[in-house]
């Protein structure tokens, strides 16, 4: 149950149900998804070690995302995904690479129909194949961390059609290093693409 209640919450936090800043009540929370306190305590301890709540006391809150938040968010998923991408150009199958350049390209045809939805799912598989690539169970442990965040941050860029539409384009080139085992290129098209991404969601926070 305790699972079912973390899988719940967690996604209300992602999706921005639940707005950072909020507070979750134990009983409240218990009461609204229909269990005891136990399984809520539980799911709560789980989402402050992924960084997800915050705890004081008993106090409980969606942890903040304010600007320097992000920064730093930004800073460290940086120095992973460059050290990842430059491990997955050496190890890559090309297969791999060139079916999601070519679903890529695909998803980019008519930006009048763009489906935000489409592209995520794109995202989702060349960082899944980046990490196989990669093959670093440290680095893969170090994403499993942030996963909640990463997805929590990306909120910010779903309505805004030309970021992602620029952000694919971004991927492309990523994949496209990759595929040719640049491990240079790849890392500093990782580097552009986050810097743009970091960028984008600076502008959609308000001032500290």
């Amino acid at each position: 149950m305790s699972d079912v209640v973390y899988e719940q919450i967690r996604s209300e936090i992602i999706e921005w149900d639940l707005k950072p800043g909020a507070s979750l009540g134990e009983i409240e929370t218990a009461e609204r998804v229909g269990v005891s306190r136990t399984p809520v305590r539980e799911a709560f301890a789980r989402l402050a070690a992924e960084g997800l709540v915050v705890t004081s006391g008993r106090t409980v809150r969606v942890a903040p995302l304010s600007r320097q938040h992000v920064i730093e968010y930004y800073e460290l998923r940086e120095a992973l995904e460059t050290a990842s991408v430059r491990l997955a150009a050496k190890r890559r199958d090309p297969v791999r690479f060139d079916a999601i350049i070519r679903e890529l390209r695909a998803s980019l045809e008519g930006l009048e129909e763009l489906d935000p939805n489409r592209l995520y799912l794109l995202a989702s598989e060349l960082d899944a194949a980046i990490e196989e690539a990669a093959a670093s169970r440290y680095i893969s442990s170090a994403f499993d961390d942030l996963g909640g965040q990463m997805a929590r941050v990306r909120h910010y860029s779903r309505s805004d059609g030309e970021r992602l539409a620029r952000a694919a384009e971004e991927h492309i080139v990523i994949a496209e290093a990759i595929l040719a085992g640049d491990e240079l290129l790849s890392v500093s098209a990782t580097t552009v693409h986050l810097r743009n991404s970091l960028a984008t969601v600076l502008r959609s926070l308000p001032e500290d």
